[in-house]
């Protein structure tokens, strides 16, 4: 049966506290509030930094046998032109070189990515009339800063010292096929290897005598070194019928038997005036080593970047690869290949996490030891307890609005923390102060609860506000440093707003739990001792 209590509520304070003091599902209410700040904590995507949207192309226009000074003027001069017309563009690069010019384009930072590539791409076609007759088509590459900077690198190497280079290359290249399909993995780069390829080197006494160029040969080994499919007719089924020219160099033998020219009324052959073999691509300059506590001298490795989709967590992402990795372990042992894990940004991230975690958690129990000595044990509990719930309300909310958490997050919540427990501070110091009024023992315990929350309610939400105000500029931050801090102003505020509400319909709840109303005060104690006083002189006296 509910209470009928004299004392009315005045503010959101007084009334929240009224209707939860005695409601069974506060309690209910607690566990959810925590158990989703928990699940929230798991599963939000982490990362060491947030991924800062950073928007732009590059715009190449080929025209073959230009000079720079023409290139400047008929294509870089008049492409930086347009782009200027386009909205939120920061800076625009133009290079002029020979038979190429390229404009480069950057975007504010914090202009949405998809539309800012739209719109360069269409104001390059709204004016592709005025292009030279002799420009080619221009070709609009847009930045790809989100999935540029990889998660996972692993670099591998050869254990077999026969093994060559062209089969590590193909095993490599399968195995970045192979995690191209793993879930969230969005761009995977090879670095440093050398691709399979038949070199041919021409014997330049022998070229000069069959009076034979360079050209020819080129012309020769590429005429029957590409696929031609040509369409040619239809069945009676209305089928297209294919006829494929297929790849016709399969091996030295091959390349050897490639007739580059007449001479003489005798075929020329490529074995004639130039030795095959069946190598690397020597041409490649490029080549990277490793070394390792496993490995005694450096070798030459191939690099393998994995990167991920922006928004999605680092560590799962890294998990699942390095278990892709294990799987394909005894393979690699077998074909005489060893790996190294170079890089591990999801362990970073998760490690970057779990600290400041850590750190979060030392420093709810430091504000619980404080509260002990200024506030009491049992007051101090319930003040605790409005820390955790807090954070958890601040991290679902987070993880909704598809936030990431990250290094920035977690230091506004760092930030924050001594500003959440201000508000249950406020509410519990007050109870403290109306449970040891002279006038609280003829009080119900609901009606000085109820009262000492509403009494506070109204100073309480404007000194929040006041907080929550000072948060908002930092919003309005441009550039790199705004986009780095935008974690802050987006959870401060929402954390400083549940600190309110945790404040108003827990304390009242736990102190009605945990504190108990004095039987006698001193004042009532110390009038009742001067009243008896009196009475006994008077008695004396007759």
């Amino acid at each position: 049966m509910e209470k009928k209590l004299n004392y009315k509520p005045k503010d959101y304070a007084g009334k929240l506290a009224i209707s939860f003091l005695h409601s069974p599902l506060t309690a209910l209410l607690a566990v959810f509030v925590l158990a989703i700040g928990y699940l929230a904590l798991e599963i939000m995507p982490r990362e060491e930094d947030p991924q800062i949207a950073i928007s732009g192309g590059a715009i190449i226009v080929p025209m073959p046998g230009a000079t720079p000074k023409e290139i400047e003027n008929v294509i870089v001069k008049p492409l930086e032109r347009r782009i200027r017309e386009i909205a939120g563009v920061e800076h625009i690069y133009g290079m002029a070189m020979h038979n190429v010019g390229i404009v480069n384009v950057q975007y504010y930072i914090g202009q949405d990515r998809q539309i800012s590539n739209l719109k360069l791409y269409d104001k390059v076609m709204q004016h592709m009339d005025e292009m030279p007759k002799n420009a080619m088509h221009p070709i609009v590459k847009p930045f790809d800063i989100d999935i540029d900077i990889p998660i996972l690198s692993f670099a591998f190497y050869k254990k077999d010292k026969k093994l060559s280079d062209a089969k590590l290359f193909k095993i490599v290249k399968d195995i970045q096929y192979q995690i191209n399909g793993i879930k969230n993995v969005s761009k995977t780069e090879l670095k440093g290897a050398h691709k399979r390829q038949f070199n041919i080197l021409v014997d330049i006494n022998k070229l000069k005598g069959y009076h034979i160029s360079l050209g020819q040969i080129m012309q020769a080994v590429s005429s029957i070194a590409k696929e031609v499919p040509e369409v040619k007719n239809r069945t009676k089924d209305n089928k297209i019928v294919i006829f494929g020219i297929p790849n016709a160099i399969e091996s030295v033998k091959d390349v050897k038997n490639i007739m580059v020219a007449n001479y003489m009324n005798s075929p020329i052959y490529i074995k004639d005036i130039a030795t095959v073999e069946d190598g690397i691509d020597i041409q490649n300059f490029k080549s990277t080593t490793v070394w390792s506590k496993d490995i005694k001298d450096d070798v030459v490795q191939f690099t393998l970047t994995i990167a991920k989709l922006k928004g999605t967590n680092a560590v799962f992402v890294a998990n699942d690869v390095l278990a892709k990795i294990k799987e394909l372990k005894p393979m690699l042992e077998k074909e005489g290949i060893g790996y190294v894990l170079t890089r591990n940004y999801g362990k970073r991230a998760d490690d970057a996490v779990n600290e400041l975690v850590d750190h979060i958690l030392i420093t709810i129990g430091v504000i619980a030891i404080m509260l002990v000595f200024f506030l009491g044990l049992r007051e101090a509990a319930i003040v605790t307890f409005t820390v955790p719930a807090i954070l958890a309300i601040t991290l679902f909310i987070a993880y909704i609005t598809g936030q990431t958490i990250n290094r920035i997050t977690l230091f506004a919540f760092l930030l924050s923390m001594g500003l959440l427990v201000d508000a249950a501070i406020i509410v519990i110091e007050n109870i403290h102060r109306h449970l040891h009024s002279h006038d609280a023992v003829d009080k119900d315990m609901d009606e000085i609860l109820i009262e000492a929350t509403d009494e506070i309610g109204s100073p309480t939400n404007i000194a929040t506000l006041a907080i929550i105000l000072t948060m908002i500029p930092m919003a309005f931050v441009g550039g790199m440093m705004g986009e780095f801090m935008k974690p802050i102003p987006q959870n401060v505020p929402v954390a400083l707003i549940a600190s309110l509400f945790i404040a108003y319909i827990f304390t009242p709840y736990l102190s009605r739990l945990l504190l108990k109303k004095p039987k006698m005060h001193h004042h009532n104690h110390f009038q009742k001792k001067k009243h008896d006083k009196k009475l006994s002189c008077e008695g004396g006296e007759k």
